[in-house]
């Protein structure tokens, strides 16, 4: 018993050595991840190891459809990524579904709906990624291609890679936007897993950036009622294979997060 009670006190001590104090002067932002899938909860280890490597403390939202509970996750957040993942559900946009549409997911869009108007009325920052992008365009007031092949096929640009390859195109970003504040203005060459893309963009919200043909890879807001970028390539992918041209994407993240 006595040897027991010494590694209890080893172990307190260890921990509290170990572990950092969350104070209100020097706390890391948490930043509250989204979460896809269907019948679970899942985020890949590179949203969170971007993350991480901005200076935030990542926090994985699972995916529920109750409107408090999802707001009482959010008082413990200081920011939100939403990563990529299954398309949305058209009716969203007042369209019926085409041929080309991918797997939805009714819950994660509920979720989603629930979730970003709540960080839009609250003022905690979002960054979009991919689907994140799409869905913050949707249901602030935007529309989407729902098959590029079948909607857009005069573009020659890939951007969706068959399974096991990466598509990689250029992108122009515009000058004078945030994202061009971040990584600069011009030609930049993004990774692509994707097959649909916005199309009309949402009220209050500007383009930042184009691919090749002219499709949106970027939107952000454009007045001070939210703080919110989103953009349709996958920067954790290319941070995660030692690509840290957009990194600060996720320094944007965590620094809006600790305002």
């Amino acid at each position: 018993m006595k040897r027991l009670a010494v590694i209890a006190v080893i172990c307190a001590l260890l921990f509290s050595c170990s572990v950092p104090r969350r104070t209100a002067q020097k706390a890391a932002p948490v930043i509250g991840i989204t979460a896809g899938g269907v019948g679970q909860s899942r985020v890949g280890q590179a949203y969170i190891d971007a993350i991480c490597a901005a200076g935030g403390v990542p926090l994985i939202l699972p995916i529920i459809t109750d409107a408090a509970t999802i707001s009482d996750m959010l008082s413990r957040v200081d920011g939100v990524l939403m990563i990529g993942g299954e398309d949305i559900n058209p009716s969203y946009y007042g369209e019926a579904p085409i041929p080309g549409l991918g797997e939805v997911n009714a819950s994660r869009d509920t979720y989603e709906d629930i979730l970003i108007h709540l960080c839009f009325g609250a003022g905690l920052p979002l960054l979009g990624i991919c689907r994140g992008e799409q869905v913050i365009n949707v249901i602030l007031g935007g529309t989407l291609w729902q098959d590029i092949p079948a909607q857009v096929p005069e573009s020659e640009v890939c951007h969706k890679a068959p399974e096991g390859e990466t598509a990689m195109h250029r992108i122009t970003i515009a000058e004078g936007t945030v994202l061009a504040s971040l990584v600069g203005a011009g030609e930049f060459k993004v990774d692509s897993f994707h097959h649909q893309a916005i199309k009309a963009v949402a009220p209050g919200f500007r383009v930042s950036a184009f691919s090749e043909d002219g499709l949106v890879e970027a939107i952000e807001r454009v007045d001070d009622v939210a703080r919110i970028v989103a953009v349709q390539f996958h920067p954790e992918k290319m941070l995660a294979a030692g690509d840290t041209t957009f990194l600060p994407l996720f320094n944007w993240l965590v620094a809006e997060s600790q305002k």
